[in-house]
């Protein structure tokens, strides 16, 4: 993996700062800490770090085409570099190594900005074409790679990889983006395109951007999106065996790496495939390491251990102190903008425990979402046979009755927290399914803004990126409805977000197989009956993989990758707690109602409430105000 970075004068030919540059560059040094390069010339400023992986002693970065007329910047892996090289070659253009950068820029030149339908991998990357004068930025189908942007009142366009390296430059917009701040609390990150500053943007997944000297910036362009197409009808055990190909086609094709390569196995489904695909296919022993938890609430250890016994791993366990907050402040550092979700903490855990043995690690990440894996897909199916039978006229006022009146029961099983519920069933199916991943609800947030900050955001709803997103989604299907509102949104705002951070942290490479395109596009055509049935979610792949893998590893209850903040927050973090969500910080900001503050840290400190997921995004919004003071 490596990091981007550069600076494009739309207007013109100004001069660019080398030193600004540079510094620029600097901010991403963990993301490649094997080499750096810098070009300038006229209007123009590329940069990068890079983490050697493929062809160790060239593919240096920027990289020219023959003539030093095309240039690229470039983070990630073309997996099918090797027949797009043979493909260029007969059409006349010449390489002069042999790593999958320079694909990109012949294929450039050969098919300009449809140059992203032939890559089949993850990346981010700008194109320099002094011949055209045009900037070509790209992201990855699936959003695996990150590139943030922004235009400038100079008339500069600034890119990178990370936001940090945004911050550098001394004319950024800093202002906060109020839309930005309540989908933050609403979602416990900030969805794509928007960042948490005004005027700065992330490229969505499947987009590019082509900004060219003298015209004025369009908008990105989408070239991909899940099709949703379905196939041609095909028998269960059909399905099943061509799942595990292509399963096993997508993790070849990632162990082409000339540094030490492993996985990721917390004992999950996914994680467990992934590690039982690469075992069939490498002669020495895989490389797997597991994050283990003293509370057996959040400890898969022992499945992971089971998997890696059977497949004869060379693995390696770390057991996480169940109080091992000491990462809090480091948070703020790596993800830049406000991050909520807690899982970070033992992803990077298991990030610096890999990098101790491989520079490559394979992970199972996108299964819950393509496969669907989650609990609340069951949910909202249940929810959606009840609004099918009742008009949204007589369940608005009939439910929202009940969701207002019916005691909220935190601790209860789910059954029993039948408010949630109630306030699903008042609402539409993408309202309904908002409110069942919100980490803060709509009358929640309401209640925690100042009037001041609520007049801000001028009837802005949090909902409305889902909305977006649903209007355009090629389906109608209730289930793959949701798995593409999550493929939208939390797969690239979250799951990847987290993983990309904390694995360039500690200069890991993270390969994900799962959601290798061609495989993302065939599962997306499946019924949505081999995908969920009979409330078991991840059907197809269980059931592909049982001569892999024991039933207990397969059909066990989901635990997920989490932290024990409600005991944290009570014991240990009490005080600290207490200090950050009731100080001057939060207070001065102008943004939130004090009084529910206060009312948040009492009722859970006594027991009376578990509030520790909206605390965890109040404790890290003000980690993130506390880092960019000044």
């Amino acid at each position: 993996m490596c990091g981007i970075t550069g600076i494009f004068d739309i207007q013109g030919q100004a001069p660019i700062d080398r030193g600004l540059l540079e510094r620029m560059n600097q901010t991403q040094f963990h993301r490649g800490p094997d080499e750096g390069g810098v070009h300038l010339e006229p209007g123009v400023g590329l940069a990068h770090r890079r983490l050697s992986i493929i062809d160790l002693s060239s593919g240096q970065q920027p990289l020219f085409n023959e003539d030093d007329t095309v240039a690229v910047t470039y983070n990630g892996e073309i997996y099918n570099f090797p027949a797009l090289t043979q493909t260029l070659k007969a059409a006349g253009h010449t390489f002069r190594t042999h790593c999958d950068t320079e694909v990109i820029v012949h294929a450039w030149e050969e098919w300009g900005e449809d140059c992203v339908r032939h890559f089949r991998g993850m990346f981010a990357f700008a194109v320099w074409d002094r011949n055209r004068q045009s900037l070509f930025l790209a992201r990855d189908r699936l959003g695996i790679k990150p590139v943030y942007y922004a235009h400038l009142p100079n008339g500069q366009c600034i890119f990178a990889s990370e936001l940090k390296a945004l911050m550098v430059h001394p004319d950024l917009p800093r202002s906060l983006d109020p839309r930005a701040v309540d989908e933050y609390f609403a979602y416990g990150y900030v969805p794509e395109p928007r960042t948490i500053y005004q005027g700065v943007h992330k490229l969505p997944p499947g987009h590019t951007l082509l900004l060219q000297r003298g015209r004025t910036p369009g908008e990105p362009r989408e070239y991909w999106d899940v099709p949703f197409q379905p196939h041609a009808p095909m028998g269960e055990a059909q399905a099943m065996e061509e799942l595990v190909e292509r399963l096993r086609e997508a993790v070849r094709i990632r162990l082409v790496a000339e540094v030490p390569l492993g996985a990721f196995l917390s004992g999950g489904v996914d994680s467990s495939a992934v590690v039982a695909m690469m075992a069939g296919l490498m002669d020495d022993p895989v490389k797997t390491c597991s994050i283990g938890f003293s509370d057996p609430r959040y400890d898969e250890s022992a499945h992971a251990a089971q998997v890696a016994e059977r497949y004869h791993t060379s693995h390696r366990q770390r057991q996480v102190d169940p109080d091992d907050f000491s990462l809090l402040d480091r948070l703020a550092d790596l993800y830049d903008e406000p991050f909520a979700d807690s899982s970070a903490l033992p992803t990077y855990r298991v990030c610096e425990l890999a990098r101790q043995d491989v520079t490559v690690a394979l992970s199972g990440d996108g299964g819950d979402e393509t496969l669907a894996g989650y609990r609340r897909y069951r949910f909202h199916l249940q929810e959606e046979r009840v609004r099918n039978h009742l008009p949204l006229g007589l369940r608005r006022p009939l439910f929202g009755t009940l969701g207002r009146i019916y005691p909220k029961l935190d601790q209860a099983p789910r059954m029993f927290r039948a408010r949630a519920t109630f306030q699903a069933l008042a609402r539409d199916a993408v309202e309904g399914y908002f409110n069942n991943i919100a980490v803060i609800r709509d009358e929640q947030r309401l209640k925690l803004y100042s009037p001041a900050f609520r007049r801000q955001l001028k009837g802005h709803t949090a909902v409305d990126v889902l909305r977006r997103h649903a209007a355009r989604a090629p389906v109608e299907d209730p289930l793959s409805l949701v798995q593409y509102l999550d493929m939208k949104t939390y797969l690239p705002g979250d799951i990847l977000t987290k993983v990309d951070r904390a694995s360039m942290a500690h200069a890991l490479e993270v390969r994900v197989p799962i959601l290798d395109h061609p495989l993302v596009e065939w599962i997306s055509g499946l019924p949505p009956s081999l995908k969920l049935r009979g409330g078991e979610g991840k059907y197809l792949l269980k059931k592909a993989m049982e001569p892999h893998l024991p039933n207990d590893i397969l059909y066990r209850r989901k635990q997920g990758f989490a932290v024990p903040l409600d005991q944290w927050f009570r014991g240990p973090l009490k005080q600290r707690l207490q200090d950050t969500i009731l100080g001057d910080r939060l207070q001065d900001a102008g943004l939130f109602e004090m009084s529910t503050l206060r009312h948040l840290v009492d009722a859970h400190v006594s027991g009376r409430r578990d509030y520790s997921a909206p605390l965890w995004s109040l404790f890290m919004f003000e980690a993130f105000l506390r880092r960019n003071e000044g």
